[in-house]
C-alpha cells in the first residue's frame, strides 16, 4: 500500500511546488467511485457468505475452506490474463467493465444457486474471476490519466474511496440482515442491484482511451510476467511470501472461531470485519514509513507474528468478558495487514525492472494468493477432522515454522534493479534489515 522512493533513476521526480495544488484527475475519480460501489456490493456478500455457507445451508468447514479458498485465489489466476488482454488491445475500460459485469452477475448465482456446492463454487468463481480480470486495467487507467508526479495521491485517494466501500458493505449487511429477520437472499438482491450501479457509472464516467506515455528507454519485445523469476532475490521473496501464506488461514475462519467461542448473535457477525479494516486503515502509512526508515524485512516478518498472537489469542481458555477475546484479535490481525500488504509490494518492487515490475508483483501476488487458497483447505480439512482446536494449534505450529523459513529465505539487503546501464544500487535505509 504504502511504496517509498528508492533512488532509482526511473523513480518518479519529486513535483515542483507549483503542482501542488494540482487537483486529481476526474478518471481517478470517477474509478474510485467506481470501486467504492463495487466494493459495497462486494462485501455485503463476502460478510455474511460465511454465515450463509456453514449455518444457513449446514457446509462442512472442509467443504466452506475449499470455496473460501476459493473465493480468494481464483482472482490472482486470471490477473495476469487481465492485464495482458487489456494491454494487446489497450481496450482498458472494456476489459475492466468485463469484470466488473462479472462480479455483479454473480450474486445472482448465489441468489439461484439454493444449497447446490457446485453452483455456489461456480458463483463464487465467477466473482474473483471478474475481481482479477479488472484490477490490472482499473490501475493502468489510473496511472495513463495521472502525471507521474502526482501518481501517488492520484492512487491513494482510489484506494481510500475503495476502501470506504470495504467499509459500507458489512454495515449494510448487516442492516438487511436485521431488518429482514436475516433473509440472506434480500442481501444478495441488493448486492446485485448496487454491482450493476457500478458498471453503469463505469460507462458513463470513465473515459476510454487514455493516451500513452511515450518511455524514456524502450521495453524489449517478448518480455513475460515471469521474467522475474530470473531474479535470485525475487524468487527468495516469492518463496518466502508463498511458504508464509501457506499458514495463513484466511480472515473467515477467524471470524467463524470468534463466533463459535463467543457464541454471538448471526445479524452481528457481518460487523467482526470492520475492527480489522478500521485498524488496518489507520496503520498501514505509519508502518510503510517505519518499514522504509528500517528496511522492508523485519516489519513484513513481524506482521506475522500479529497473525501468531490471533492464533494464540483464539485458544486462550474461554472465560471472561467477550472484548478480551474481541478486540486483541481485531486488533492483531490489522496489525498483520498493515505491516504486510503493502510492505511486500515495497520489499518486492525496488528488485524488479521498470518495464517488467506490474508482471514481477502480479506474479508475487498470484504465488501467495494460490498458498493461501491452499491454508484455507487444508485448515478446513484440519477442522472437520481434528475439530477447531487442534486444527488451530496446528496452524499455529505451521506459522513458527513459515517464520523461520521466511527469516531465512527474505534477503537482508536486495538489490535494486537498474536500469539499462546502470549499475547495480541498494535500497538505501539505516538498517539493512
Amino acid at each position: 500500500m504504502y511504496l517509498a522512493t528508492t533512488g532509482r533513476r526511473d523513480a518518479p521526480a519529486r513535483p515542483r511546488s507549483g503542482g501542488a495544488g494540482r487537483g486529481v484527475p476526474g478518471t481517478v475519480l470517477a474509478l474510485g467511485t467506481v470501486s467504492l460501489v463495487t466494493d459495497i456490493s462486494s462485501e455485503m456478500v463476502t460478510a455474511v457468505l460465511p454465515l450463509y455457507l456453514v449455518l444457513g445451508l449446514g457446509l462442512s468447514p472442509l467443504q466452506f475452506g475449499f470455496l473460501d479458498g476459493l473465493f480468494n485465489g481464483a482472482a490472482a489466476i486470471v490477473r495476469l490474463l487481465g492485464g495482458y488482454a487489456a494491454d494487446r488491445g489497450r481496450g482498458h475500460k472494456r476489459v475492466a467493465g468485463l469484470g466488473y459485469a462479472l462480479s455483479a452477475l454473480s450474486r445472482l448465482g448465489l441468489l439461484l444457486a439454493g444449497g447446490a456446492t457446485a453452483a455456489i463454487a461456480a458463483a463464487l468463481a465467477t466473482d474473483r474471476v471478474g475481481k482479477g480480470i479488472r484490477t490490472a486495467p482499473r490501475d493502468a487507467l489510473i496511472t495513463l490519466s495521472s502525471p507521474p508526479e502526482t501518481l501517488g495521491r492520484s492512487f491513494g485517494v482510489h484506494r481510500a474511496m475503495d476502501t470506504t466501500g470495504a467499509l459500507l458493505g458489512p454495515l449494510a449487511a448487516f442492516a438487511l440482515l436485521w431488518a429482514t429477520a436475516d433473509a440472506y437472499d434480500a442481501v444478495f438482491v441488493v448486492s446485485f442491484c448496487v454491482g450493476l450501479l457500478g458498471v453503469l457509472l463505469l460507462v458513463l464516467y470513465v473515459p476510454g482511451q487514455q493516451p500513452a506515455p511515450k518511455p524514456a528507454i524502450p521495453a524489449p519485445r517478448g518480455r513475460k510476467a515471469f521474467a522475474a523469476l530470473r531474479d535470485p532475490a525475487f524468487r527468495r521473496i516469492l518463496a518466502a511470501a508463498c511458504l508464509l501464506g501457506a499458514a495463513t488461514v484466511g480472515d473467515a475462519f477467524v471470524y467463524l472461531l470468534l463466533q463459535h467461542r463467543l457464541d454471538l448473535p448471526v445479524s452481528w457477525f457481518p460487523l467482526l470485519p470492520l475492527g480489522a479494516a478500521a485498524c488496518y486503515l489507520l496503520l498501514a502509512i505509519p508502518a510503510g514509513r517505519i518499514a522504509d526508515r528500517v528496511g522492508r524485512r523485519l516489519p513484513f516478518l513481524y506482521g506475522h507474528l500479529a497473525l501468531l498472537g490471533v492464533y494464540a489469542t483464539l485458544l486462550a481458555p474461554a472465560g471472561g468478558p467477550a472484548p478480551l477475546l474481541l478486540v486483541p484479535v481485531l486488533v492483531l490481525l490489522g496489525v498483520f495487514y498493515a505491516t504486510t500488504d503493502g510492505v511486500l509490494m515495497a520489499l518486492a518492487g525496488p528488485v524488479l525492472p521498470a518495464d517488467g515490475r506490474a508482471g514481477g508483483l502480479a506474479v508475487l501476488q498470484t504465488g501467495q494468493a494460490l498458498a493461501r487458497m491452499l491454508a484455507a483447505a487444508g485448515f478446513g480439512a484440519a477442522w472437520t477432522l481434528w475439530g477447531a482446536g487442534p486444527a488451530l494449534w496446528a496452524a499455529l505450529s505451521a506459522l513458527l515454522a513459515a517464520l523461520a523459513g521466511g527469516w531465512a529465505l527474505l534477503p537482508r539487503n536486495p538489490s535494486v534493479a537498474p536500469a539499462p546501464g546502470e549499475p547495480e544500487a541498494q535500497i538505501p535505509g539505516r538498517r539493512t534489515a
